[in-house]
């Protein structure tokens, strides 16, 4: 039994002391993620769908969930190399097998005969956010202060009331008037015949003769990029990285949406200003 009890004693002994060592080791410091600084808030997004949502006094208020992010910063643009200011962000992985070279040259530093040349020569290169090719790239103009590799999430707009939603809107196909620009069409009396759903003449008189181009006609309705102004944000889930906003917005759902902070500015009028009255009224 002694001779048992030795062989085992080692084994937990070692195991012992590795914890106590463990214990005594002094913990590694947690690196501290650095907050990204935007003059105008803004996240590249998904729109997931609608539903409501009740106050606190109980009124239904009806939201578009959209899913923002992380967005990676891929390039930074300087107005004394490009011409203007901005940074390029990227959201949602493409795999690298979908992904071109000249793509996956955009996140990534590959091997060329022109990075070799550029790098003998000794020309700085531009840093890269060596990430994953991305689905969805746009540039949010006049932003200088993030840095490329920075992963942009919804906890930007902490402190933001409103935003502007971009997106493209449901394409209809070929349309008619009425339902394109919501003409009431013909008569639908006997005496207009299977042309109730027209739009009228068209022509104009001698002089100029012609049509002048924005004529309102059947055509294509829909598929095109449309932007809703100052949606309240009515909350921000930074676990599962959603965005609630107050109202629709343009596109089916999954469809691509730019968020950025609104810079629309709402002018009330207070007491004694002045105001200009038409001419000849009382």
């Amino acid at each position: 039994m002694a001779a048992e009890e030795d062989q085992k004693d080692p084994q937990a002994g070692s195991e012992e002391a590795a914890a106590e060592a463990t214990a005594a080791a002094p913990a590694e410091p947690v690196e501290q993620v650095e907050p990204v600084e935007m003059d105008r808030k803004g996240l590249l997004g998904r729109k997931v769908g609608m539903t409501q949502i009740f106050d606190a006094d109980g009124t239904v208020v009806p939201v578009t969930v959209i899913e923002a992010g992380p967005c990676t910063v891929l390039l930074s643009r300087s107005a004394d190399r490009d011409g203007y200011d901005a940074i390029q962000v990227g959201f949602r992985d493409k795999p690298r097998r979908l992904a071109s070279r000249s793509v996956r040259g955009q996140v990534a530093r590959l091997d060329s005969k022109r990075v070799k040349r550029l790098t003998e020569a000794g020309v700085e290169l531009a840093p890269k956010a060596d990430c994953e090719p991305q689905r969805f790239v746009r540039e949010f103009r006049g932003e200088s202060k993030a840095k490329v590799g920075q992963v942009l999430t919804v906890a930007v707009f902490e402190g933001c009331d409103a935003v502007d939603i971009t997106g493209t809107t449901k394409g209809r196909g070929t349309a008619g008037v009425m339902k394109r620009h919501g003409f009431a069409g013909q008569r639908a009396s006997h005496g207009v015949k299977k042309v109730h759903r027209h739009q009228g003449g068209t022509g104009m008189c001698q002089s100029p003769g012609r049509l002048f181009k924005g004529k309102k006609m059947a055509g294509r309705f829909g598929n095109e990029r449309s932007t809703m102004r100052n949606l309240r944000l009515v909350g921000v889930d930074a676990e599962r990285n959603l965005l609630m906003v107050r109202g629709a917005v343009p596109g089916p759902n999954g469809g691509y949406v730019v968020v950025r902070q609104t810079n629309k500015v709402r002018r009330v009028a207070t007491v004694g200003t002045p105001t200009s009255k038409k001419k000849g009224a009382k």
